[in-house]
């Protein structure tokens, strides 16, 4: 089946909005074994949905619609879609009530503009929409399959998932498993080099990788006729990678590095703490988005002046003077000062040049320092990141967690 889903709005023509709506679609479409082919964006202009309807006819079994179906002069997307199928529409006074009821529930009264949702092709289906006004549509074309969806994503994240995947679900004859292995500590090329065999002597699955700041994804996907010989097939593969590069992986399952550090960490009870100069609390910010992280993070503190370095972690003056804030003595000092003053298992700190100003020639733009420290262990490694700011403090977070897990099973042996 040829899947194209048809976005419609200025807003993400002109660049003021990101279309995630597409990525979230294509993304569940994989899951359940179906492919998008084609990805169109067009602007809230009739006549521009009306041609991306046109062409998506001709070369789609199935088109799926974000956007348009709002109660404003320029919500066209029903009526293009109609005029192009020759269908009608008709006023549902069922669907009168349930938007009338919203309105009531926030005590106001219905603009006339709304009842324009109201309106539904004729023989077509609404889709009910629980966080909104707008309902959805299902249209059965001469076997195309055409579904309109409201663009808003927290509208249509469960419209899809509740209607329209069981739908697609059962059109199906085969499944598609999809399988994320997350690596660090290699790059993108070099990886593709070690894997190069197992890619070409596995024709029937499709194999591709993916980097972003010092990560790198292997995502494997499988077609088979069910869900135990897919699974199967890439178990096979899986094993084949861990003997390659074990040692790269740091989850199987698509898990960020945080989660799988914070996992290690509550297995085992431990408390962190990050001291933290050139990210600025990003790290801390990464790990406190998991339900549940109060369990093993005690604090971050962002110092980033060397007076913080010296008030919050008793970095010596002399330190800081001799060999600068960039440099791996203060960088275990951080660690050290930290550790001592808090009631934290394992400290961690970053101290580093994220630029694009502030390098030299000695210590240029993506040097950068982490420590980890211990009761009974210290160390501290010198890094040397290329990027842009953001891509540097995004690494320099990456290869700190890396660190924390390396130790975590290394001295722990729980691997």
């Amino acid at each position: 089946m040829r899947v194209e889903i048809i976005t419609v709005g200025n807003e993400i023509l002109s660049g003021d909005i990101l279309n995630t709506n597409t990525k979230y679609i294509s993304e569940k479409l994989m899951e359940i074994g179906i492919q998008a082919h084609y990805h169109t964006t067009v602007g809230d202009i009739k006549e521009s949905i009306i041609e991306a309807t046109m062409f998506g006819l001709q070369r789609s079994d199935i088109l799926i619609y974000t956007g348009g179906l709002g109660p404003t002069q320029d919500d066209l997307t029903k009526e293009a879609v109609c005029e192009v199928l020759d269908i009608d529409l008709e006023l549902r006074e069922d669907i009168v009530v349930l938007i009338e009821k919203i309105f009531e529930k926030k005590h106001i009264t219905i603009p006339k503009s709304n009842l324009k949702q109201a309106f539904i092709p004729k023989g077509g289906e609404a889709l009910p929409n629980a966080f909104g006004t707008a309902p959805g549509v299902f249209i059965n074309y001469n076997n195309k399959l055409v579904f309109l969806l409201p663009g808003p994503p927290k509208e249509m994240k469960p419209m899809f998932n509740d209607t329209i995947v069981p739908i697609l679900k059962n059109k199906l004859n085969y499944v598609i498993i999809s399988k994320t292995i997350k690596t660090i500590g290699i790059g993108e090329s070099s990886l593709e080099e070690k894997i190069n065999d197992i890619i070409k002597n596995n024709k029937d699955l499709f194999i591709a990788t993916y980097a972003g700041d010092g990560l790198v994804d292997i995502k494997i996907t499988c077609q088979k006729q069910n869900k135990l010989e897919a699974n199967e097939r890439i178990n096979i593969v899986l094993e084949k990678l861990d003997k390659l590069i074990g040692k790269c992986i740091y989850s199987h399952d698509g898990e960020s590095i945080e989660k799988v550090v914070f996992k290690l960490l509550a297995k085992h009870k431990l408390r962190i703490g990050f001291c933290e100069s050139c990210t600025g609390g990003l790290i801390s910010s990464r790990l406190t988005k998991i339900s549940g992280v109060s369990a093993v993070f005690d604090r971050g503190i962002v110092t980033y002046s060397n007076d913080a370095k010296i008030e919050e972690l008793n970095v010596s003056e002399t330190t800081l003077m001799k060999f600068g804030a960039v440099s791996k003595e203060t960088a275990e000092e951080m660690a050290k000062g930290l550790l001592i003053r808090e009631k934290v298992d394992i400290a961690v700190s970053v101290t580093g040049i994220a630029g694009p100003d502030g390098g030299t020639k000695d210590k240029p733009v993506g040097l950068v320092y982490i420590a980890l420290a211990s009761e009974d262990y210290l160390c501290a490694l010198k890094f040397d990141f290329s990027g842009s700011r953001e891509s540097i403090q995004n690494r320099v977070s990456n290869a700190a967690f890396n660190l924390v897990r390396k130790f975590l099973i290394e001295k722990n042996n729980l691997k």
